[in-house]
């Protein structure tokens, strides 16, 4: 099968450290991954970019094509994804700017590379600006060096805390600013709407994956050895459908933030706080000790022996 142009830049670019030739060369190119919508798929994409301070900035332009390109439709899904640029690699929240934030940075967009400008005065759809924030909310400080399982869970937790603080914050400013506005007619769009809805969503999404990852996999596996916290092990996936149900309402709420009421926001992400705080209190003074003495990462599986040989030990 031939190889997609998009194959071929991407092939390119991770051949020779972030550089490519033909239309590319010399411009600045990043590769964005997100997943799929739909499918659950990894996809990855060869897109420019602006710097604005420390953050990057890409364009939904689509050559001004009619409608918004499917990368910004994957992270509205999904909106951790990853970033390649040069030979850097890290993951990030992608954010689309709104309102007057989205005019300012499409100006600055247009400035670093006019031809901007030109799709967008090719169709009538407002091209999405999207900003690649840290994935690791303000205030994040790795715990101490992961040398075992229970240090990666404890880093899990830290991470799922924090970010829970984070988006708090969010809200708590987004609130506020809309009960400061005063005047004729209806508030402004609020300018964290979708800031507040991606950290939201990224959280959700992370702590999903977590709870399937112990319930799957951790757990069995511990159980096998540790019968007897048969009834500890049911109760903490109890409490993961507890969360799992605050959740789907938060999720929902988001939904509507422009006319979201503040207390029930605010109750609801209170009530997950205290669930999650609570369970995640109670999965470390049980399984912390059980896990402090298995090493992380685990070592690879012993090589099996070659077809015709006797394997010894």
């Amino acid at each position: 099968m031939p190889t997609s142009f998009n194959e071929s830049v991407i092939e390119e670019f991770r051949a020779n450290q972030g550089k490519v030739g033909g239309p590319f060369e010399g411009g600045d190119l990043l590769l964005l991954t997100t997943t799929g919508a739909r499918s659950g798929t990894e996809r990855t994409t060869p897109l420019g970019y602006v710097r604005h301070g420390e953050t990057l900035l890409v364009v939904g332009s689509d050559l001004g094509g009619p409608r918004h390109p499917a990368w910004y439709h994957n992270l509205l899904a999904h909106p951790v994804v990853r970033v390649e640029v040069g030979t850097r690699t890290f993951q990030a929240l992608a954010v689309p700017a709104e309102g007057s934030r989205r005019e300012e940075l499409f100006a600055h967009a247009v400035r670093e590379a006019p031809g901007y400008g030109d799709y967008q005065a090719r169709t009538t759809r407002t091209l999405p600006v999207v900003v690649l924030e840290r994935a690791e909310p303000d205030g994040w400080d790795a715990p101490r060096e992961v040398v075992t399982l229970a240090d990666k869970l404890m880093e899990v937790h830290t991470w799922l805390r924090a970010q829970l603080r984070h988006v708090k914050a969010e809200a708590d400013a987004h609130f506020a600013a809309r009960a400061a506005h005063r005047g004729p007619g209806e508030p402004p769009p609020p300018g964290l709407g979708l800031q507040i809805r991606q950290r939201c969503l990224a959280f959700c999404q992370a702590l999903e994956f977590h709870h399937t990852s112990e319930d799957d996999h951790l757990f069995p596996g511990i159980a096998r050895h540790h019968p007897h916290l048969t009834d500890t092990f049911d109760r903490l996936r109890d409490e993961h459908l507890t969360v799992a149900r605050i959740q789907g309402e938060l999720v929902t709420l988001l939904a509507g933030i422009t006319v979201a009421d503040p207390e029930r926001f605010r109750t609801e992400l209170d009530a997950m706080s205290t669930e999650l705080n609570a369970h995640l209190d109670h999965e470390e003074e049980s399984l912390l000790p059980l896990l402090a003495d298995v090493p992380w990462p685990p070592a690879p599986p012993a090589r099996r022996a070659q077809d015709g040989e006797e394997a010894t030990g």
